[in-house]
Order: structure tokens, then sequence, then C-alpha cells
């Protein structure tokens, strides 16, 4: 689950040379990427363009490391700029630039915000009910979704055809979303 990231070492020291520069920020970089990618990802219209606001992202964030003040957390960081970014982005494509017109993008990344601790509280419980699923099931998620295969690679690793494949995926799926629903309910009862 991702969470903000502390910088361990707030010493600005730390990333004056080149090589531990690099390093100190794929470190913190990558340990906000996934939680970058989804404040991206509710902002952006489709996954090609999420994956380009991230690169560029990624490139202004390089630049711009070395002003950081690596005593703060480092994703609320990223997060906003990513939001620059992406607005900068809709802003060149004309058949999205509704969506940054009257602050839509600010106020989906303030909405995102708010709901924050209720997305944790949701993917905490994503990850006890995956743990859950038997070998072979979580085999076919984990093609699927985390490693992002063709349904027929997927298919034919579990020894399955396509057809079966997508059926076991929808019944994991919603078996997924009732555990997730269960645990939701036994935490608000507690």
């Amino acid at each position: 689950m991702a969470e903000s990231v502390k910088n361990p070492d707030p010493d600005p020291a730390c990333c004056r040379g080149s090589a531990a520069s690099q390093e100190r920020f794929l470190q913190l970089f990558l340990a906000s990427e996934r939680e970058v990618y989804r404040y991206v990802s509710a902002i952006a219209p489709a996954k090609a363009d999420v994956e380009e606001i991230m690169q560029q992202t990624a490139v202004e964030l390089w630049r711009k490391f070395g002003e950081f003040d690596l005593s703060r957390p480092f994703t609320p960081l990223a997060c906003r700029f990513a939001l620059n970014v992406a607005k900068a982005w809709l802003a060149r494509k004309r058949r999205w630039q509704g969506i940054i017109a009257g602050d839509l993008a600010d106020r989906i990344a303030d909405r995102r915000v708010e709901l924050l601790p209720e997305f944790n509280s949701r993917l905490r419980h994503l990850d006890a009910c995956l743990q859950k699923l038997p070998p072979e099931q979580r085999q076919l998620i984990d093609g699927y979704y985390f490693r992002q295969q063709p349904i027929e690679i997927v298919a034919a690793e579990a020894h399955r055809t396509v057809a079966a494949a997508y059926k076991a995926l929808q019944r994991i799926r919603l078996a997924i979303e009732n555990c997730i629903e269960e645990a939701e309910r036994m935490e608000a009862a507690s």
C-alpha cells in the first residue's frame, strides 16, 4: 500500500554528488511511483496518457530534485508535480481541454486526497483478500492484472482455454469484491 514516503535522510548533502543524487531520487521516486500513478490516473483520460504524464513527471522531478526539501515527505510533492504536468499536458491536447476548464483537474485531485483514507483501507483489504486466494487463482490474477499479460498467455500458463480463463477471472473478481466488502463491514462493526 502506498503511503507518503518520508525521507529517512533529511540531510540535503546526501544528494549533492551525482551518483548519490541519482540513487536517492530513484529510491524516493520508486517508493512513490504507484501512488503518483494512481493520482495521475484520476485525472488523465487513458492509460497511454497516464504513462506519458508519468514520464514527464519523472523528468521534471529529476530536474528540480536538488531544490527539494528532503526533510519533507516526497510523495505529496511528487503528486503535486504530477498534477501540474497533467494540467499542462491536458492543456496541449485540445480534445481534453474541458477537463482543466473551471479547475476540474484541481477538484478531481482534491477529491482524491479527500477519499485517500478510504482508498487506502480498500487497498489494504484487497491485499489481504489476494493473500487468501488459492495459488492457481492468484496465478491468474497476477498474470492478467499485475504482469498485464495477454489473456491467451495467462490461459496457457493455467492450462485453460481463453473462455475458461475469462470465466475464472470473473468468479475471482466477484470473490475478491465480496471479501473486501466483508472486511469493510467487519472493520466498521469494530
